[in-house]
């Protein structure tokens, strides 16, 4: 699979119309199917829920093809988890209709409604290994982060979600074993613990797909064919010499460069890019340069971008120095791991199609750095995350309301 060789975007309209031709036929099926309705309508189920899976699973596919820094990338890929979870719930309770008497009536409707209303409680309970893991993991990490460099209130993040993770899990599975009173009581009890849980849930599969995400694109490497590498910039020291994390994304660079002149004898130019903080004696870009020069890399092919202020301005104003020199040049940049999936969102919002590689970072920083970014995701692309997240919570309480009306 190679990134950006489609033209087209993924459509998923196909999951609309599947969903909707799915709901005429369970409709018709309770109506007219007899007393085998039920087994039919699971059957029904599970081939929509499977068919669903696939297709969200293609979608993904094809949009690494197409644009693989993309909130569509996350979304495919967290939800088709999600969709395959109820998949097997379903098939679960098909093979034991298929074994077992006692889902006739209303009770086998019943029992239907009451899987898909409480998906979101199921896969929290499917995911809660990885998430104990992740969490332990993000949790040592952050120890060894604040061993290493002290501590700070942005070192702490990870820990910070670790608990609120957990205690999410805790939360649901405690308080289910915890109601009585009346149907309409019991209904609200329900209702306000699993909004609970697709809120968790959502979170939970963006969480899932931007790890998923940003694990394939760090670990593609472009094809050695390249124009140019913009080098983003980050804090220097005192003296003006590159941080170790700056040192490993033009390092990073370097290495690629040496190793495409070597398979096919092509030069790649290096933009090094980032302006001057307040407390920095030269702009980021200059002390790149230095350093490139200093590794043997001629002044004509360094250029210079010393006015940005953050990745976004990164990728707008070298843009604009690389279309100046070639528009139709090809363009990769160099950035550490956990950077690159967010990198690439900002270079394609300027309408560039450029290409991460991923420097190496030290293996107690990346976590919580990674944090940082997820939640720096989660602050955009607002109007498409609340309409999503408005539509989970709806399609539950209407499920909750069928369930106690049957």
């Amino acid at each position: 699979m190679r990134f950006d060789t489609r033209n087209q975007k993924p459509k998923i309209w196909n999951i609309a119309v599947l969903s909707a031709v799915t709901l005429v036929l369970c409709l018709a099926v309770l109506l007219f199917g007899g007393t085998s309705r039920h087994l039919a309508l699971v059957l029904l189920l599970d081939v929509y829920l499977l068919a669903v899976t696939i297709l969200l699973v293609v979608a993904f596919y094809r949009q690494l093809q197409y644009n693989p820094y993309s909130y569509n990338t996350i979304y495919y890929i967290g939800f088709a988890l999600f969709v395959f979870s109820i998949f097997l719930t379903i098939l679960t309770m098909t093979v034991m209709m298929f074994r077992y008497e006692g889902y006739e009536g209303n009770g086998g409707l019943y029992a239907i409604l009451g899987l898909l209303e409480s998906s979101g409680h199921n896969y929290m309970i499917y995911s809660f290994p990885f998430i104990a893991l992740f969490s332990l993991a993000l949790c040592i990490s952050n120890i060894s982060l604040i061993m290493h460099e002290g501590f700070r209130v942005v070192n702490v993040l990870g820990i910070v979600l670790s608990i609120l993770l957990v205690g999410g899990e805790i939360f649901v599975f405690q308080i289910n074993y915890y109601v009585s009173g009346s149907m309409i009581e019991v209904m609200v009890h329900d209702l306000v613990t699993g909004l609970f849980a697709t809120v968790y849930l959502y979170y939970e599969c963006m969480l899932i797909g931007s790890i998923i995400a940003n694990i394939i694109v760090t670990r593609y490497e472009p094809d050695p064919v390249q124009d140019f590498v913009i080098i983003l910039g980050c804090a220097i020291r005192r003296d003006g010499t590159p941080t170790p994390l700056l040192r490993s994304r033009i390092d990073r660079a370097l290495a690629f460069a040496r190793k495409q002149k070597e398979k096919t004898g092509k030069d790649i130019t290096f933009v090094a890019s980032g302006g001057q903080g307040p407390n920095e004696v030269v702009s980021e870009s200059a002390c790149m340069k230095r350093y490139l020069m200093e590794r043997g890399i001629p002044q004509e092919r360094i250029i210079e971008e010393d006015q940005s202020t953050d990745t976004l301005e990164n990728m707008k104003f070298s843009k604009e120095k690389i279309m100046a020199k070639n528009p139709e040049a090809k363009v990769i940049f160099s950035t550490n791991g956990y950077h690159v999936f967010r990198s690439g969102i900002w270079a394609r919002r300027v309408k560039m199609r450029a290409i991460g590689i991923s420097a190496k970072t030290k293996w107690y920083f990346w976590p919580n750095a990674a944090v940082r970014e997820f939640i720096g995701l989660l602050t955009e692309h607002r109007v498409k995350q609340i309409v999503i997240f408005a539509s989970m919570i709806l399609v539950h309480v209407v499920l909750t309301i069928l369930y106690y009306q049957i």
